[in-house]
């Protein structure tokens, strides 16, 4: 395949993708589904073709990674935190915590019944089904306003973070021992220190380079960050969390001295245009994720009953408890939240990250593939079924 021939094959992947998303705004039909299933028709083109291009895991994982911390700091680049909005960041924390908990047990527990695996490895198969995606969920909810927005922005962040710290816990030799538990706690501690002083490090920057090219320069130094505090086993995406909100909310936490070291009004100036290149990186990076995966994807082995079965009872179990929460705990309103919990990027990436020893044959690329499809369904529905109407203009 020739330069050229790529050059092309890359530019018309990126206008579809601007396609998809004015199509997403008018029909509510999320743009990640129709790069999914733009994946897996040029799948089907290619082996029609018997064009063979192998879509190695490393890239996906690489592709991932990149896109994950992009969409997290976008997500945090958009959220004033003021004491009004407390009540607000903490429903949706506990409301992260709790479905998460409780969907990765109740998942692991159909599992180990199923299969009858051991509750260990079905924990670790359960909690990438059970994270809601970020990358899904922030993009998709452009069209909402107010706390209904806020809300599922926080929750899915939060989800995030909180996915891969269960799942970092649940892969403890030690796990379900007291000592286990201990290890998790000097993590968290460890990761929120770790966050502070890199994010003091990152704004100093930010604040001090007069070069136009210092934005990428800043953002390579957050992925250099999150990839040493990843091979820490500290939940890495705490990092760029703080780094979004401190950037955002620079006048409420540069105050008395640090005033001295930082310029909370020249960061304001800065945080525009950071936004914008962080929003178009997470839009590319996101645009050549699904298409890959979506690539990967084996349609014969989509159409076995057994796989559908298992696809659906999965999504019913996540849905049920979830509207348990929110009407019995929360009682809160349920269109759209109800709807809006898809599976997604942070799906895939903790997936891929199962070792050996704990991988389950019967749960494959393929239930991941019906999870993410059903769920993105689901939230279909949930923003047709909302009042919201999305802003003109907006992104």
């Amino acid at each position: 395949m020739g330069s050229y021939t790529i050059l092309i094959g890359l530019s018309l992947a990126v206008i579809l993708s601007y396609l998809f998303d004015l199509i997403a705004r008018a029909t509510k039909v999320p743009s990640v589904l129709m790069l999914l299933l733009s994946g897996i028709a040029l799948r089907q083109a290619a082996d029609y073709f018997e064009f063979t291009f192998a879509t190695p895991k490393v890239i996906l994982e690489i592709f991932g990674i990149i896109g994950l911390i992009m969409i997290v700091l976008e997500g945090a680049l958009d959220l004033k935190i003021t004491r009004e909005k407390a009540p607000l960041i903490r429903r949706s924390f506990f409301a992260a915590v709790l479905m998460l908990v409780v969907q990765s047990v109740v998942i692991a527990l159909i599992l180990h019944y199923w299969l009858g695996v051991n509750f260990q490895s079905c924990l670790v198969n359960a909690i990438p089904l059970a994270v809601i995606s970020s990358a899904i969920a922030i993009p998709s909810v452009a069209g909402l306003t107010g706390e209904k927005q806020e809300f599922i922005i926080y929750e899915s962040t939060f989800s995030d973070i909180l996915g891969i710290m269960l799942f970092n816990f649940a892969l403890q030799s030690n796990f379900g021992e007291g000592m286990s538990v201990a290890t998790f706690g000097l993590d968290v501690v460890a990761v929120a220190l770790v966050a502070i002083v890199s994010t003091a490090a990152l704004i100093f920057l930010l604040d001090r380079i007069r070069l136009h090219v210092k934005f990428f320069l800043i953002l390579a130094f957050l992925v250099l960050l999150y990839s040493v505090a990843k091979n820490l086993h500290l939940s890495s995406l705490v990092l760029v969390l703080v780094f979004g909100l401190a950037v955002n909310n620079a006048e409420q936490f540069m105050l008395g001295p640090l005033k001295r070291w930082f310029n909370p009004a020249r960061l304001t100036e800065e945080l525009h245009q950071l936004r914008s290149i962080t929003a178009e990186s997470a839009f590319l990076i996101r645009t050549f994720f699904f298409l890959l995966f979506g690539f990967s994807i084996t349609v014969s082995k989509l159409v076995s009953p057994q796989l559908l079965i298992q696809g659906v009872l999965i999504v019913a179990a996540l849905t049920a408890i979830r509207y348990f929460y929110l009407r019995f705990i929360a009682k809160t309103d349920l269109i759209p939240e109800l709807f809006i919990a898809p599976k997604g990027l942070i799906t895939v990436l903790l997936f891929y990250s199962i070792p050996q020893e704990h991988l389950i044959g019967e749960v494959s690329e393929n239930i991941l593939f019906i999870v993410i499809l059903l769920t993105g369904i689901l939230m279909m529905v949930g923003l047709v079924m909302s009042r919201e109407e999305p802003a003109i203009g907006e992104y």
